[in-house]
């Protein structure tokens, strides 16, 4: 029987090599590659989760994937490992992480978007540890065409929301201004006092406001039940 050591040239330097796993290196190179084409938009976009969170994640789903698949078929024959376990841990773990980017501040929420989009990239990394490299780049392909167009319809959607001013008369309390802007912050309104007047005992405050039209019908009653609003119209 022939025998090569390893950095013979010859007709088994290729065998050799072998040792270096090179079709793993491979699949880790790609999950590199759709991770971070996913990543460059995120960092375009000026997201938390950028470029370096995307591909980290895309590789790391791909090696705990490839990880699965060795111990499967070439673990011991005394034991039962499955295949699916380590990659529904990967999912589990996901989940931590894109909690971590959703921030909820007065009634807003922001980075549902970038944590959906961390766990699709682990969905990526995962398919491409299982071999299913089409599905995995047809799914990056999509990922890009949802994320880039949509923020363009996303602003045409925008701007057909309610943007007005709303006129309050006011009774001259400490910190009356501050506890209307809650008000509108908790009804979901992006808003900013633009202008404040005071005369005697009343105070003519003037509120930007930016946000559904059955928002503002929702806190016209909230604001009717305040002692110290004595009036309001939209200009």
């Amino acid at each position: 029987m022939e025998v090569f050591v390893f950095g013979q040239v010859g007709p088994g330097w290729m065998a050799d090599l072998d040792f270096l796993r090179l079709e793993v290196l491979g699949r880790l190179a790609l999950a590199t590659v759709l991770g971070a084409a996913i990543g460059l938009e995120r960092a375009r976009s000026g997201k938390p989760a950028g470029l370096r969170t995307n591909i980290l994640i895309c590789v790391g789903a791909a090696l705990l994937t490839e990880i699965s698949i060795v111990i499967t078929f070439f673990g011991a024959p005394t034991t039962q490992p499955d295949p699916a376990r380590i990659s529904a841990q990967i999912v589990s773990g996901i989940g931590f992480l894109g909690a971590g980017t959703i921030i909820q501040s007065r009634g807003h929420v922001t980075g549902l978007t970038t944590a959906a989009t961390l766990w699709v990239v682990a969905a990526i990394g995962i398919a491409v540890g299982g071999r299913a490299y089409v599905e995995a780049i047809g799914a990056t392909l999509l990922v890009l065409l949802i994320l880039a167009p949509m923020t363009w319809v996303e602003g045409l959607l925008e701007e057909r929301r309610l943007r007005r001013p709303i006129a309050f008369q006011l009774q001259n309390v400490p910190g009356v201004v501050e506890r209307i802007q809650r008000v509108m912050d908790d009804a979901g309104f992006k808003s900013r006092c633009s202008r404040v007047d005071k005369q005697d005992d009343t105070i003519y405050a003037v509120f930007e406001i930016q946000g559904e039209e059955r928002a503002f019908r929702r806190v016209r009653s909230d604001l009717v039940k305040l002692d110290e609003v004595r009036g309001f119209n939209m200009e």
